[in-house]
């Protein structure tokens, strides 16, 4: 009778956290069924990987990661095409053109086999980056979400669907400052694939319905200053233009200012 009593309570004090994690594991069912057109408004973050093309690595003097590296940028930091970069006080903002992959399907775990199924679909986008910050906080070892997190330092083109994109290991990239082109790389030269990168993402962390991973930047990175204006398309083999991107760059009143 005692095992029994004992077994009661157990079952009692359990039915909380086991309700806790029905609930969890219905939250995220649910979010399989977000629109991946609205990934802008509906997606819970952004996922951007780092030093993924060998030239952007040199031109700053990094070290080649061994397996793919990543941070995270607030959803806040979107900006739609169209719109203004706010360059806080005191900053040198770089721009680093890059393809998004839109998060379709919930998962953790996934494997490279299994990438594709949980990919939507495609975007453009800038990460927008405050590399003075950046040089300053690397060197004491600090975290650097700030310089990545700004409000609408994440430049984003409209959805581009699956079906659109036969093969996204060959699409060209370019951006263009006032007319000159600055950055132009092909997603074939990305030193880890995007079944690669979905594997090493989702064995950390799950990446859910509605989730922007962006695949890294081809050198050719460099400041903007207000008044600038950016231009970026992303193309198929065929030369057919699958996205474009434009805004321009303005200085931010109020707010943060940074002082080295």
């Amino acid at each position: 009778m005692l095992a029994l009593a004992n077994r009661a309570s157990l079952a009692a004090a359990l039915k909380p956290a086991l309700l806790s994690r029905r609930g969890f594991a219905q939250t995220h069912a649910r979010r399989i069924a977000v629109d991946p057109a609205a990934f802008v408004q509906q997606g819970r973050k952004i996922v951007a990987i780092g030093r993924n093309y060998a030239e952007h690595i040199k031109e700053l003097s990094n070290d080649a990661p061994k397996e793919p590296m990543f941070f995270l940028k607030p959803t806040t930091s979107y900006l739609p095409s169209g719109g203004n970069v706010e360059i806080p006080r005191g900053v040198a903002a770089h721009f680093e053109v890059e393809l998004g992959l839109v998060v379709g399907r919930t998962g953790r775990d996934i494997t490279q086999a299994e990438a594709d199924s949980h990919i939507a679909g495609y975007a453009l986008a800038v990460d927008m980056t405050a590399r003075n910050m950046q040089d300053v906080v690397k060197k004491k070892g600090h975290p650097w979400s700030a310089v990545k997190g700004f409000d609408t330092f994440t430049p984003i083109s409209t959805y581009i669907p699956k079906s659109a994109v036969s093969d996204p290991d060959n699409l060209q990239l370019t951006l263009k400052v006032n007319g000159v082109t600055k950055q132009d790389g092909n997603t074939n030269q990305m030193i880890f694939k995007i079944p690669r990168m979905v594997e090493h993402i989702s064995s950390i962390m799950t990446l859910e319905s509605g989730d922007l991973v962006l695949t890294g930047t081809p050198s050719g990175v460099g400041p903007l200053v207000p008044g600038d204006h950016v231009t970026c398309t992303l193309a198929d083999a065929t030369g057919t233009q699958l996205a474009a991107l434009e805004f321009r760059a303005v200085q931010r009143e109020g707010g943060y200012s940074f002082q080295p």
